[in-house]
């Protein structure tokens, strides 16, 4: 996982109703209030430079925070996949989702076989996809704002969060 500090991971997430002071100025704005596909967006920005680093996948526990967004129960074990957004190589995205086994039947049990593919491609062109509301949460990582978001999201109704974490290079490259 990234190495997010203690304070940024315990620090709580915020809805956008009403939208929070922090974010009307920041450079994040769009990326964090786009509610589209975030990988098309890094692969529009880079054209034929993107690709997709699997870091981990796992049945694990997920964090408190990450269960009362599911309404799972905390000893409860889900699929937990954790991939970089690239651009040239270099990640400028850290991407986190949790799966629970609930959700992992039927044609979901595909989610387990994404290994470099993109979960937004999956999720963006599924018929019945629908993504909840959108939250945010700031802070530091190596003495640099970092901005997350998360989501959960609804395949056949069957829930799974995503939470995403912009890093400070991303604005290099939409800058250049």
């Amino acid at each position: 996982m990234l190495a997010l500090s203690t304070s940024f991971r315990l620090q709580p997430w915020q809805g956008l109703t009403p939208m929070p002071r922090s974010i009307v100025d920041t450079p994040w704005r769009n990326w964090l209030l786009d509610s589209g596909s975030l990988t098309q967006n890094v692969k529009d920005l880079a054209p034929g430079r993107f690709s997709l680093a699997l870091l981990d996948r796992r049945f694990g526990r997920p964090s408190l925070s990450e269960c009362k967004a599911l309404n799972i129960q905390p000893r409860h074990e889900a699929y937990i996949r954790e991939v970089t957004l690239c651009i040239d190589g270099k990640a400028h995205i850290y991407a986190r989702s949790i799966i629970p086994r609930s959700t992992l039947t039927a044609s979901e049990r595909q989610l387990l076989t994404l290994q470099n593919k993109p979960l937004g491609e999956f999720l963006f062109a599924h018929k019945n996809m629908r993504r909840g509301p959108i939250e945010i949460k700031q802070g530091q990582l190596n003495g640099e704002t970092v901005w997350g978001r998360r989501s959960i999201f609804y395949v056949n109704h069957k829930p799974l969060l995503v939470c995403e974490y912009f890093l400070p290079s991303l604005l290099q490259v939409e800058s250049n």
